[in-house]
């Protein structure tokens, strides 16, 4: 069984609504249109394709983070779609988000150490001494590697890789199953964003991790990934094992992928 199944789901935007709050033009938008994916525990699903193309979406409906029109989500067998806000709660232990912009992820009045704290507080770690509370945040710091001298500063005082790598430590506070990395190397410049990649892809062995990673970068999909999802105009139009994507393409839109993205040394 797979560890995430995702049937025929759809996120229709109507006129006057979209997923940013604006406003969208000409009638209904199919962001998400009639997807069906399956993710299996212990790999890294990557999910490609050009900005617009309904990746972001895909994952937060996968979290439940936006509702969608319609379709199923199913997690370890357990229909997320029916799941009530105290079961959706307990389920969020097992999944969590990496975030694009990790300032923007990070709120700037916490410290380093509040912030890493906040879901063990939300999700019952208070209950523990506060001793064992922040054991857990110096073994976070120190897996995404950092120090844990920087636990009583605030993000504006790290560079975007530090701050990402705190957000990633956010991610794994809770010990989650499953993440959705949703462009988390995009706004960095590319020898930290290589870096990060390598984190990951480290945690992923260290902790048993199972990963959406989205992404625009064939080149970076292609270095991570277990299995490549390509998605365009809100429906995935090919999928399969990382070699068969990136060496012997079927769909036009993977083919023009490959052609128009650089290398990029990972």
């Amino acid at each position: 069984m797979a560890l995430i199944e995702i049937r025929n789901l759809i996120k229709v935007y109507s006129q006057g609504e979209s997923a940013f709050g604006g406003r969208a033009k000409g009638g209904e938008v199919r962001a998400v249109d009639d997807v069906s994916l399956d993710i299996h525990a212990g790999e890294t699903l990557g999910l490609v394709g050009e900005s617009g193309s309904g990746k972001s979406t895909l994952g937060r409906l996968i979290l439940r983070l936006i509702e969608p029109t319609s379709g199923g989500i199913r997690f370890e067998g357990r229909d997320l779609l029916a799941a009530g806000r105290g079961e959706m709660r307990r389920l969020r232990r097992d999944m969590q988000i990496i975030f694009q912009d990790p300032f923007a992820s990070l709120d700037p009045r916490y410290r380093v150490e509040d912030i890493i704290a906040e879901p063990l507080i939300i999700h019952g770690m208070d209950r523990k001494s506060r001793e064992v509370r922040r054991e857990r945040i110096v073994e976070l710091i120190r897996a995404v590697g950092l120090d844990e001298s920087i636990l009583r500063r605030y993000p504006h005082e790290f560079s975007g890789g530090q701050r990402q790598r705190i957000g990633i430590a956010r991610a794994l506070a809770l010990r989650p199953k499953f993440i959705v990395a949703d462009e988390p190397v995009s706004a960095l410049d590319v020898s930290v964003g290589a870096q990060i990649v390598n984190l990951l892809a480290q945690l992923q062995r260290d902790f048993g991790l199972t990963y959406l990673f989205i992404s625009h970068s064939m080149p970076v999909v292609r270095y991570l990934s277990t299995r490549i999802a390509v998605m365009y105009r809100g429906k995935i139009v090919e999928v399969g094992a990382t070699e068969q994507i990136t060496g012997t393409p079927q769909h036009p839109y993977t083919k023009s992928l490959l052609e128009a993205t650089p290398e990029v040394g990972v």
